[in-house]
């Protein structure tokens, strides 16, 4: 009968004890290496301004990093967050693999797919194609406030783009049509006034110079209709608008009568100095910038009419002649 071998038998509580060294080490272990990443994380920036040859400063120079001192290339080949070109066999003419950048002057930020055309399909399939089309695009104006936002945005564009203004006043306009959509405005107003407005709105604090007369006279709103859109956004809104002086129409206008710096700068002069002594208080400051321009080719012996004046303006050549007086005298 062969002997019985001794067994050694642990108590739980020495288990536990083992149990909880295992985890302090570990947990030591987890801390020592996230302290070693976050120092290497915190000199990389440090490491990669500095040459690790000679020590000294890099600098960027187009897509390299490279020393100001010795001219080591320190970083070659940076990321390039420009679009993505690839050669696709059945499209040469746009390579390029995103798509149209965001849009304000669209109702869904230019997210939207279209069905395009082509010359090659004929017969049954481009008649499928066509009217595939028309129900894509009945499909994308669902409601009456998408009908109206893209009316309205439609109109936008056109009007920025009879002015000639830039598009951050379109896409400023757009954001305006936007706000009073959502304070519920447009309730019993023209559509074509609210376009109006805002674009009035858009270039006032763009501070770009156009007058109401000229918004309305290529917008398919009338004064009135501006009129009563501008009233109720400004009520509603809050408008961080502030009365326009002459000086702001100065450069167009010197511009249309092809006025040189000199004349211009004296007519700067002079606006303020109507702003300043209560000239300009009460007028139209389209005629008083007028007024000012004629009032400085007169005192430069510039050629410059009342007539031309009044007419680079689109007012009377009364007005100009009124503020004129009231400029010149002593």
């Amino acid at each position: 009968m062969s002997e019985a071998r001794p067994t050694q038998t642990r108590s739980p509580r020495t288990e536990t004890d083992d149990a909880a060294t295992a985890n302090r080490a570990a947990t030591a272990d987890r801390t020592a290496a996230t302290e070693q990443t976050e120092t290497a994380d915190a000199d990389a920036p440090a490491a990669r301004e500095t040459c690790p040859e000679c020590g000294g400063r890099t600098r960027v120079d187009s897509a390299e990093r490279v020393c100001a001192d010795c001219g080591l290339v320190v970083e070659a080949d940076r990321i390039d967050h420009g679009p993505e070109w690839r050669s696709f066999d059945d499209d040469d003419a746009n390579p390029k693999r995103t798509g149209a950048p965001l849009t304000r002057s669209r109702h869904d930020r230019g997210l939207s797919t279209e069905i395009g055309r082509s010359t090659r399909v004929k017969g049954r399939k481009r008649r499928r194609l066509a009217r595939m089309r028309t129900q894509h695009n009945r499909a994308q104006i669902s409601t009456k406030r998408d009908r109206n936002k893209v009316y309205a945005y439609t109109e936008i564009r056109r009007l920025t783009g009879v002015l000639e203004l830039p598009d951050s006043v379109r896409d400023t306009a757009c954001t305006l049509f936007d706000s009073a959509q959502d304070e519920s405005l447009l309730r019993g107003r023209s559509l074509e006034g609210f376009a109006a407005a805002c674009v009035y709105v858009a270039c006032r604090t763009a501070d770009v110079a156009r007058t109401v007369e000229e918004i309305c006279g290529e917008a398919k709103a009338t004064v009135d209709e501006h009129q009563a859109a501008f009233d109720a956004m400004n009520r509603e809104l809050g408008l961080p608008i502030a009365p326009t002086g002459p000086a702001e129409y100065l450069p167009r206008f010197a511009s249309d009568l092809d006025c040189d710096a000199g004349v211009e700068r004296r007519a700067g002069e002079l606006a303020e100095r109507a702003v300043e002594e209560g000239i300009a208080n009460g007028r139209n400051p389209v005629g008083v910038a007028a007024a000012c321009l004629y009032t400085a080719a007169r005192e430069l012996d510039a050629e410059c009419t009342q007539q031309e004046a009044a007419d680079a303006a689109g007012v009377t050549p009364v007005t100009v002649r009124r503020t004129y007086v009231d400029l010149t005298e002593e």
